[in-house]
């Protein structure tokens, strides 16, 4: 059993000025991780001296202030937790779930069977962009060009070798120059790769500034081959993207993974339920509001929808006071965000081992 190095304190805490940091792992600062993690983190924080919630000031956890810090991506924010160097982080539902049950590359030792959801954020689309002009069509066109599948550590880089081994494109098969989303964005303009993935929700701002500035592509996921990696890889739902997203011609149809909110479970009870409350307070909806089109989508209504891991004890007894957990089990919710702007996902979720307080799996 992998044992997480918090503390029973599970925040940072400023004794003097009574402030207790709380640190969310996010991703590349040309992502979407980084900036919703930061509305989050703004939404969350209550630092002493703050005006009251209801008079102008936050609506956040009394004494708390949350920094958002970039970082390589989902593996590496788990294994920062694991490790006591966060204290919470965004991550894939898919990485997560491995993490939770011991599976590659969490297995053995580096298991985290105690990381534990907050929340289930918003969908994330697997993004495969080629320039328009480009003579690649499919995923199996790839073989022998130029790609970046991100850096090591990352949720994106898990996702983009499993569709590229179902397609037939070995890791030999592609020169690859690998890099977070922003060089490869660059990289894409100048032509120096002929494509990258991104797992993110969508439209991510970067690329749409990419598309303003290069025609581009989406590869599609689907058919058999995406049909045999949702049978292997239950976390993985589908997603069409819709002809408005990026100005293109045409709806794409691809994969999608949840995007978490975790925190290790020994953080406090306390602290959790603060985390979440402040997390689904109405004055919140404001800050995401003005947050990219992915953190829009967040909905406390679908807070439940494909969680592939446990919830944090202090995450079940808000949403079990909002009637949104019935018996220790998710009731059940529609499928998709329900945001405008596309079809709705399907974000399902396997069960999890050993979920004490509420959701693992499908709700």
């Amino acid at each position: 059993m992998g044992a997480l190095a918090l503390m029973a304190g599970s925040v940072v805490p400023s004794q003097a000025q009574d402030i207790k940091f709380f640190r969310i792992g996010t991703g590349s600062i040309s992502g979407v991780y980084f900036p919703v993690g930061g509305l989050i983190a703004s939404a969350i924080s209550h630092p002493p001296g703050a005006s009251l919630c209801g008079e102008g000031g936050s609506c956040g956890v009394p004494g708390m202030v949350a920094v958002a810090q970039a970082s390589r991506g989902s593996l590496s924010n788990i294994r920062d937790i694991r490790a006591g160097r966060l204290e919470s982080a965004l991550v894939q539902s898919d990485i997560a779930y491995l993490a939770v049950n011991g599976k590659a590359p969490f297995a053995g030792k580096k298991a985290v069977p105690g990381l534990r959801a907050v929340a289930s954020l918003y969908p994330e689309a697997v993004h495969v962009v080629v320039r328009r002009d480009s003579p690649i069509k499919t995923i199996g066109d790839l073989r022998g060009r130029r790609i970046s599948l991100d850096l090591k550590g990352s949720g994106t880089r898990s996702i983009a070798r499993l569709v590229l081994k179902r397609y037939g494109v070995g890791p030999k098969a592609v020169a690859h120059l690998n890099s977070q989303i922003g060089p490869a964005v660059d990289r894409l303009r100048s032509g120096k790769i002929d494509a990258f993935f991104f797992v993110g929700g969508y439209p991510a701002p970067v690329i749409s500034q990419l598309a303003r500035d290069v025609p581009i592509r989406l590869l599609p996921i689907d058919g058999r081959q995406a049909a045999a990696i949702r049978k292997t890889e239950p976390f993985l739902g589908s997603v069409s993207l819709p002809a408005s997203v990026y100005g293109r011609s045409a709806a794409t149809q691809t994969l999608a993974v949840g995007a978490l909110l975790v925190v290790a479970e020994t953080v406090r009870e306390d602290v959790v339920y603060g985390v979440t409350r402040a997390l689904w307070h109405p004055s919140t909806r404001q800050i995401l509001d003005q947050a990219p089109r992915a953190a829009r989508r967040m909905r406390l209504e679908n807070a439940l929808a494909g969680l592939a891991i446990p919830l944090h004890k202090g995450a079940a007894r808000y949403y079990r006071e909002r009637k949104l957990l019935d018996g220790g089990a998710p009731k059940p919710q529609a499928d998709g965000d329900g945001a405008a702007g596309g079809a709705p996902s399907k974000i399902p979720g396997p069960p999890a081992k050993g979920a004490p307080d509420g959701a693992g799996g499908k709700p």
